[in-house]
């Protein structure tokens, strides 16, 4: 008797490891798409608010205004940064990139002063872009505007189209994770099916037959989701130390909260899961449960 209570208790808790491993790896899929989806989100802004807007001052402006016009530029809300290029800078790196200097040549210095304008990720679209560039020409010293509208036009539409495929595979993958994980469970709960039949001969409520099934659920849940995030969290550590810049996309904020979704995720379905399948043979009787 005590050899057989062994391997029923073995063979429990190799259904428990299988389950949880099962599951955590699931969750770290999910957790990947999650990241890819906050990483996308985050390119996609930092993508847009590096799209520049060049404010090309006239050619009579002095410094001092194109500093005075910058301050009053800063504060609206639609700009991000801005960057103050003088005359004697924009011949400096023209210099640089002709190799020759161009104000010996015309006799003075050709370049004019420029105000470069970062907007923020809302307002990067042409439809903003047309009626910020009107409010900007506006002011004084302004003698025109200029940005790349194909550029703007191609990122847009190429960032739109990332965020559709990872919308359809995080939906896809959701449904496959949930018949995987509920799948697995089923099995489980199948191994007693027999017990929960006896608690209902000997009178027991079907909530009271339920409760120890999701209390282990919650708790396999949490081990599973310990378990992706862990190993999730090993593999971002490794992506960092071998590129460090990719926190501008993929900072702390979004690690935490796809820690706190794969958490809540691998607690919620299995308890949901779980509770499908105590319900699916509490309802079943027991001749049936000898043709399953």
């Amino acid at each position: 008797m005590a050899k057989r209570r062994n391997k029923a208790r073995s063979h429990h808790s190799l259904q428990v490891v299988t389950l949880c491993i099962s599951t955590a790896m699931v969750l770290i899929l999910i957790g990947m798409v999650v990241l890819t989806v906050f990483t996308s989100r985050n390119l996609s802004s930092y993508v847009k608010e590096n799209l520049t807007l060049t404010m090309i001052l006239q050619p009579d402006m002095s410094n001092e205004e194109g500093a005075q016009l910058c301050n009053r530029v800063e504060g609206l809300e639609y700009i991000n940064s801005i960057s103050y290029i003088s005359k004697e800078q924009a011949l400096k790196e023209g210099t640089k990139e002709l190799g020759a200097n161009p104000a010996e040549f015309a006799g003075e210095n050709p370049f004019t002063a420029e105000i470069e304008v970062q907007l923020k990720a809302n307002y990067a679209n042409n439809d903003s872009i047309k009626w910020i560039s009107k409010e900007l020409r506006a002011y004084r010293g302004v003698s025109d505007i200029t940005y790349r509208q194909d550029l703007i036009e191609s990122v847009n539409r190429t960032l739109g189209k990332i965020g559709l495929v990872l919308l359809i595979i995080a939906g896809l993958l959701t449904v496959v994770s949930f018949s995987l994980i509920n799948n697995t469970i089923r099995l489980s709960v199948y191994a007693r099916r027999f017990t929960i039949h006896t608690m209902k001969l000997v009178g027991a409520s079907w909530n009271f037959i339920r409760l120890p099934f999701l209390r282990r659920a919650v708790i396999e849940g949490f081990i599973s989701a310990v378990m992706a995030i862990v190993v999730l969290g090993i593999g971002m550590y490794f992506l960092y130390q071998y590129d460090s810049e990719i926190s501008v996309v993929l900072n702390w904020e979004v690690l935490a909260i796809t820690a706190a979704v794969m958490l809540a995720f691998g607690i919620i379905i299995t308890f949901f899961c779980s509770w499908l399948s105590v319900n699916k043979f509490l309802q079943m009787k027991a001749g049936d449960l000898h043709k399953i």
